[in-house]
């Protein structure tokens, strides 16, 4: 299955040639695909939809089925709770599991099943079992699966708090939004006025307007400060994507701020994600647009864990060993694919798992200074694991990481070497005390 024109479709490859065919247009559905015992027919499932590929002549049918079945749903909480305990027991990744009696634990848990008769109960029961364990990386999800429209968002700061029959007040358009545009005359100071026909006054609750309108044209209406007005139709975009933007827009801030507090000599990373797109946009900063730079900041405020301790180590740990150049000019340092200057670690409570484990081997490994908040001790590798029932699911911390000492990071708060707060009261006003702190104790270093 590969997605070439906007869908999945079903392609043959020959492995030893190259070579690759389209065999058909799948409606752009993913399909798994699993043959049977002779390797003559491949089964083709998507869903509740199923086909059958004859690999001999390439035809698909497709396989129509029904079927019933009676499900006693109090049984099978009762045989999801035992697996759990099962599971939980046997791969939990030390034996004695923190000190808990496990069996006498999950005994007492057992008796509140018969008062239980829905998968978000059930799953708030399993989480409160699972946190007897105080360990991160566990409890209980439900996936309700509801499928209701979602609102959709017009990329648009608006002043919520002085709504008037006017409109309401744009603050800003957001970078990359709807409005962003070079044939949009929507500015910060002009007012929203309608959506799609219907009026905005002071008291009109305006997000029921966008209910499943992501992706859709909407017609929306403006005034200026002049009275002038105009329409403008724009496709909102999912609160998903709005999110990316203002992270996109986070990041921007935090990096002019270094860039002025520096005086332009600092460079600024965040990693969102202990991942692979993460590291490889922070890569490219380090060693592109901040490669000149005498030291820079690394941000994993706000992190929610991954694996890329490893990678962080190795890119920040880089010693100069020589210098290139091109008939007495300086052409660059090497290593040239690591960082050789001074950094510094900014952290924050709201770190998680990896973004634990990072900081910790960053300091650890005296790479630099680790400025900010302390980080709860949560450094383990989870195991995720879906239920009989696929709307549940719940974690099994399964590795531990050790150290030289002999105790495990989990449940060790990391502390940094300067601990600084976030004054919210000026963060409000655009300014981050603790990116203020870690420039001040990197330029110190660069002195």
């Amino acid at each position: 299955m590969a997605a070439f024109e906007g869908g999945y479709d079903l392609w043959e490859k020959d492995l030893r040639e190259g070579h690759a065919k389209l065999i058909n247009k799948m409606d752009g559905d993913y399909y798994s695909m699993t043959p049977d015992k002779e390797g003559k027919t491949l089964f083709l499932i998507s869903g509740n939809d199923m086909k059958k590929l004859d690999l001999s002549s390439g035809k698909i049918t497709p396989i129509i089925y029904a079927a019933e079945y009676s499900l006693d749903k109090e049984k099978e909480r009762e045989a999801m709770f035992n697996y759990v305990e099962l599971e939980e027991a046997a791969r939990f990744y030390v034996k004695d599991m923190h000190g808990v009696d496990w069996a006498k634990l999950t005994d007492h848990y057992r008796k509140f099943l018969p008062y239980i008769n829905n998968n978000y109960d059930f799953s708030e029961m399993l989480s409160e079992l699972l946190g007897e364990l105080n360990v991160s990386h566990t409890g209980s999800g439900y996936r309700s699966g509801s499928g209701a429209p979602q609102t959709a968002e017009l990329g648009l700061f608006l002043d919520l708090t002085h709504p008037s029959d006017k409109g309401l007040l744009v603050q800003e358009v957001v970078v990359g939004g709807p409005f962003d545009l070079y044939s949009s005359k929507v500015k910060a100071g002009d007012y929203l006025t309608a959506i799609d026909g219907t009026e905005i006054t002071a008291d009109t609750d305006y997000f029921p307007l966008l209910e499943g309108k992501a992706g859709k044209q909407v017609l929306v209406s403006f005034r200026n400060a002049d009275g002038n007005e105009w329409d403008e139709v724009i496709k909102p975009i999912s609160a998903g994507r709005l999110s990316g933007l203002l992270y996109d827009r986070w990041v921007a801030a935090r990096e002019k701020e270094v860039e002025k507090l520096s005086g332009g000599r600092l460079g600024y990373v965040h990693i969102a994600s202990m991942d692979d797109e993460s590291f490889r946009r922070v890569y490219a900063k380090a060693l592109g647009k901040y490669y000149r730079c005498d030291g820079i900041v690394i941000d994993v405020r706000y992190n929610g864990g991954g694996r890329l301790h490893e990678d962080i180590e190795v890119l920040f740990s880089g010693e100069k060993y020589l210098t290139q150049e091109i008939r007495g000019k300086y052409y660059c340092d090497m290593p040239s694919r690591r960082w050789t200057k001074p950094s510094v670690m900014v952290t924050c409570e709201a770190d998680y798992s990896n973004a634990h484990g990072t900081p910790w081997v960053y300091q650890h490994q005296k790479l630099g200074k680790v400025v900010g908040m302390p980080v709860a001790g949560t450094m383990t590798s989870v195991n995720w694991v879906t239920l009989q029932d696929p709307s549940l699911y719940f974690g099994i911390p399964a590795v531990g990481y050790k150290t030289a000492e002999g105790y495990y990071l989990e449940n060790h708060q990391m502390n940094p070497d300067v601990v600084v707060r976030l004054d919210f009261n000026k963060a409000l006003s655009g300014i981050d005390t603790q990116i203020e702190k870690a420039v001040e104790v990197l330029r110190q270093e660069i002195k």
